[in-house]
C-alpha cells in the first residue's frame, strides 16, 4: 500500500520502484499515525522533515490569536506538505496541519535529503528535482486561494471557487473536498451566511447541490 501511494506521488515520479525501499532507509524516513483532529504540525512548530500523506486526509489551517480559523487547503493520500518550512530550518510555522480523518504520514528528514550523495546515488537527485515541481504547484494553489478570497461579496467568492472546481474536474458536475464548515473557513465566511447564499444561488438557477456534490448551471 505504501509503495503504491508513493509511486503515484509527484515527489517520487521517475524513481524506479526497486530503489524506493533503500532510498527511504537512507533518508531515515519514519511513519506516524494520527487520529481525526490531531495536529501533525501546529502553528509555531519548526519542521525538520517534509511530509507525505500515506492515507486519510489533512487540512492546512491558520488560527489567529483570537481563535478564528481559516482553511488554506485539504490534501489527500500522496500529497506533500510542510516542505517549505522544512527547507528553511528553524522558521516557525504560520499554519497547522491537522488530520481531518484517521491518517498516516511519512516523514522525510530534510537534513538527510540535502546531505551530499555519491555519484551512484541518483534517488535523491530525482527527489530534489521533483521537490521543485511540488513547490511550484503549491504556489499555484495559494494563488488560486487568493483569487477565491479576493471578491468582496460572498457570492463572488463562491462563484470563483466553484468555477475553479469545474475547471479542475473538467466537468460542471463535481464533488468538493470540504464540508460546509470547512468551505466557510476556506473562504473566510460565516457558515450560516454561506449556506444561505448557496440556497439563494440555487433559487437563482446558478447551481444545484446536495452536501458536497455540486452541479453548475451555465447560462
Amino acid at each position: 500500500m505504501e509503495a503504491s501511494v508513493l509511486m503515484h506521488c509527484r515527489l517520487f515520479q521517475g524513481l524506479p520502484e526497486a530503489k524506493l525501499p533503500p532510498l527511504l532507509e537512507q533518508l531515515h524516513s519514519y511513519r506516524r499515525s494520527y487520529e481525526k483532529g490531531h495536529p501533525v504540525y501546529r502553528v509555531g512548530d519548526t519542521a525538520h522533515a517534509l511530509c507525505v500523506l500515506l492515507s486519510g486526509g489533512v487540512t492546512i489551517e491558520r488560527d489567529d490569536a483570537w481563535g478564528n480559523k481559516t482553511i488554506l487547503d485539504h490534501i489527500g493520500p500522496g500529497a506533500v506538505f510542510a516542505e517549505t518550512y522544512a527547507c528553511v530550518p528553524g522558521t516557525p510555522m504560520m499554519v497547522s496541519a491537522v488530520a481531518a480523518e484517521p491518517s498516516e504520514v511519512l516523514f522525510l528528514p530534510m537534513d538527510h535529503l540535502l546531505a551530499p550523495a555519491g555519484r551512484e546515488d541518483s534517488g535523491r537527485d530525482i527527489l530534489l528535482r521533483n521537490l521543485l515541481d511540488v513547490t511550484a504547484r503549491k504556489n499555484l494553489t495559494l494563488t488560486r486561494k487568493i483569487f477565491h478570497t479576493t471578491p468582496k461579496s460572498l457570492r463572488g467568492r463562491l462563484l470563483s471557487y466553484l468555477s475553479a472546481q469545474a475547471v479542475q474536474n473538467g466537468c460542471d458536475t463535481f464533488d468538493i473536498p470540504f464540508d460546509r464548515q470547512q468551505l466557510a473557513d476556506y473562504l473566510g465566511a460565516d457558515r450560516s451566511a454561506l449556506s444561505n447564499e448557496l440556497s439563494k444561488m440555487q433559487r437563482d438557477g446558478l447551481l444545484s447541490f446536495r452536501k458536497n456534490h455540486f452541479v453548475l448551471h451555465r447560462k
